[in-house]
């Protein structure tokens, strides 16, 4: 509610202003022929605001004020002095009153019936006085308009009118409350303006960067990015605005919706604070009114229905907005019967979009992609709300146009529509990636991260299974998408030749990942976004544009575009062939690292979980507490002798520590978002062993143990062995 009352403050003093200067005017004979409606509107916007709040004297001075201005408006009185008089007193009791809640958060004790008896005086004699406001008004525009009432009433109590209104002395000038004096409003225009300047203030700070080196001009140029950056964020945070916004309209389009389709639907809303950018907000108001009305429509089922599925008469929407990722996500969940599947088929191969035999084989992921595509509905019959197919395609096309995601999960129990949309779409930051020559940039908010596979590996860690190429990561099969493959199919680089080395950016597109092959990783910056070539339009895997900072234009890469061509997000049986033999290629082999700490033997640990092998000082390491610690990496990573923590497993007593080597072989592990060091004494060597011979664990922080290269070995329970080792969270240097 607070603000809802800022926001009164502000709008209340922008339109008093407004008053004095039509009424001014009126007196001199120098008004428009709208000036009275004017004024008529303004008062009554405070009438109705001051009356949701609760701010009962403020509402029925404002409600005498109107029934004077009505009687102005419709030609029963005309404008003198003294109704001049008395409609400028009531626009000071008005300052004055919004300065109190400014202060206090109460409208004030003072006595308000001399001044409505004053209004009220000014009516012409014999005149029925108007009905009073009814106790509930229509809400603000920052909240929800309600629907008028059917019949007025009981009228606000008032005092009788005196015959003649009392003399009264001019009131002092009143100043505006502190919130309009510190507030501004400045047209979404000219926010553009400044954007666009900003961006390319941000294109010419790339190339100064590029080209400054060390001594003056390299200090000024790294003052002239910190500067850049600040005025960037500050012009972006005035184009934001809060969702609620958006969502505020929606209970009325829910309750109409309800009461025309004979349903019960109960609204429920979370995140209406969440933030974006005022051009985003106005492109998602439709689709998430659709995605609403659709809910309504045909998600939630008919009371009866519901009652005999077991469920509440009631039915209920969730909507749920919220950041993530440097994203907004839109969640609009129902409870409803969920998405009939064998219904989709069916209008599937009646349309034509789908063979009989293609229709049986499709998986639900691909059927429940059917209902984005053009002209396509399950509904039955055609109602005034929805069946025409005309809709959900729509919804996409637009979320897509703004950088977004649009994905469906339904069940039984209900259907849930999740958009994913950028903050911005005027800079975003970016990987900068080469491939034949040329550089590319891909959004960093689809990007998860970046794996380089050297040369002489490639063939072992690069598989085609079903003529697509896959990688191995993490034990888990990832598709691979090769970007100069890519360029050659629309001719943009000739064949792709042996490489040194390979570089996979791992992606993410509607809860899929992908690894995209590029021939070099070049940088990470903030790029201003530009439309993308008619003549380039047509190719699926770019966004738009860019200019870098030596001048030369690079394209932004179409993440979703690069997945569909890779086919990543289908679901037909070539995918589901390609899962099945990454799950056998996944029980083959194993590939591990062999290693000895001090009177333990031999140990393994698998590959995958490792992130780097380090040879470092042992007098770097520092001691806090009962814990080491070595400065690493710009943070303080925690580090665990694996010796003393297999010792502490068998004993239970802590181990005297012995005097250090010079340096120190150290596996670096990544746990909850941080680097921990594992100490051993040796590193043997990487091998790939299907463990088929196995036994039971002798002791704990081991799996088990396995015959690995004829000789028995340890297979080490990492995590198990750095969470009982007391490893407190460590924060970043300096931070």
């Amino acid at each position: 509610m607070d603000e809802v009352v800022t926001e009164f403050l502000v709008e209340s003093a922008e339109m008093l202003d407004q008053m004095e200067r039509e009424m001014v005017a009126l007196e001199a004979g120098r008004a428009g022929p709208n000036a009275i409606r004017t004024i008529f509107r303004a008062i009554h916007t405070i009438k109705g605001t001051a009356g949701f709040l609760g701010m009962q004297r403020l509402q029925s001075a404002t409600h005498a004020g109107e029934n004077l201005l009505s009687e102005l408006r419709d030609g029963k009185l005309n404008m003198s002095p003294a109704i001049g008089s008395a409609l400028l007193a009531l626009v000071d009791y008005v300052r004055r009153t919004l300065k109190i809640i400014e202060g206090t958060g109460k409208e004030g004790e003072d006595d308000v019936q001399p001044l409505i008896g004053r209004l009220n005086g000014l009516f012409q004699p014999g005149a029925p006085a108007p009905a009073a406001p009814p106790p509930a008004v229509p809400v603000p525009a920052a909240v929800v308009a309600a629907p008028a009432p059917a019949a007025a009433p009981a009228p606000i109590p008032v005092p009788a009118a005196p015959a003649a209104p009392p003399p009264e002395a001019p009131l002092e000038p009143v100043e505006d409350n502190a919130a309009s004096a510190s507030t501004i409003r400045v047209g979404v225009n000219l926010l553009d303006k400044l954007m666009t300047l900003v961006g390319e203030l941000v294109l010419v700070r790339n190339q100064v960067l590029q080209q400054a080196g060390d001594g003056a001009f390299g200090a000024a140029s790294q003052r002239l990015n910190g500067l850049t950056t600040e005025l960037q964020e500050g012009v972006m945070k005035a184009r934001m605005q809060s969702i609620g916004n958006v969502m505020g309209k929606l209970p009325r389009v829910v309750r109409d919706l309800a009461q025309s389709t004979g349903k019960q639907v109960r609204l429920e809303m979370e995140g209406n604070e969440t933030e974006l950018d005022k051009t985003i907000l106005e492109a998602i108001k439709d689709p998430l009114l659709h995605l609403v009305r659709n809910a309504c429509d045909h998600g939630v089922e008919m009371p009866d229905e519901r009652v005999k599925r077991g469920k509440p008469a009631e039915g209920r929407l969730h909507i749920r907005s919220f950041h993530e990722g440097g994203r907004v996500n839109i969640e609009v969940s129902d409870d409803g019967k969920g998405i009939d599947l064998e219904r989709v088929r069916r209008k599937a191969v009646e349309r034509g979009i789908m063979a009989q035999d293609q229709a049986a084989r499709a998986g639900e992921r691909e059927l429940h992609a059917l209902i984005f595509a053009a002209g396509f509905s399950t509904a039955e019959k055609v109602t005034a709300v929805s069946g025409r197919g005309v809709g959900l395609d729509v919804v996409k096309t637009n979320v897509e146009k703004i950088g977004g995601t649009l994905d469906v999960s339904s069940s039984p129990q209900g259907t849930t529509f999740r958009i994913k949309i950028p903050l911005t779409l005027a800079i975003i930051p970016v990987l900068v990636v080469r491939s034949v020559g040329e550089r590319y940039a891909i959004p960093q908010n689809s990007l998860l991260e970046v794996v380089r596979v050297e040369a002489d590996k490639i063939a072992r860690s690069i598989e085609t299974i079903h003529g697509s190429q896959v990688y191995r990561l993490r034990g888990a099969l990832l598709p691979l998408v090769d970007m100069r493959q890519a360029l050659t199919e629309h001719g943009l680089a000739a064949p792709a030749q042996a490489a040194e080395a390979v570089n996979i950016v791992v992606l993410q597109a509607e809860q899929r990942q992908f690894g995209l092959l590029v021939d070099e990783i070049v940088d990470t910056q903030e790029i201003v976004v530009k439309p993308l070539d008619p003549g380039l339009k047509h190719i699926s895997i770019f966004a738009g544009s860019t200019i870098m900072g030596d001048g030369r234009v690079a394209l932004i890469i179409d993440v979703g575009g690069v997945a569909q061509r890779a086919r990543v997000l289908s679901d037909d049986e070539e995918a589901a062939a390609r899962e099945a033999a990454a799950a056998a290629a996944k029980k083959e082999s194993h590939r591990l690292l062999l290693l000895e700490a001090a009177d333990q033997g031999r140990m393994a640990i698998p590959l995958a979980e490792v992130e780097r092998l380090e040879e470092l000082q042992s007098a770097a390491v520092e001691t806090a507490g009962d814990g080491e610690f070595i400065q690493y990496r710009g943070h303080i990573m925690p580090l665990v002798r694996l010796s003393q923590a297999l010792a502490e497993r068998r004993s239970g007593d802590r181990v005297v520590r012995a005097e250090p080597a010079e340096t120190m072989h150290v596996v670096v592990f990544r746990r909850a978002g941080q680097d921990v060091g594992l100490v051993v004494d040796r590193i043997l060597d990487v091998v790939e062993d299907p463990l088929d011979v196995r036994r039971p664990p002798s002791r704990r922080g081991v799996l088990y143990c396995a015959v690995i290269g004829n000789r028995i070995t340890e297979l080490l329970d990492v995590p198990a062995i750095v969470s009982q080792a007391d490893v407190p969270p460590v924060a970043a240097v300096g931070s």
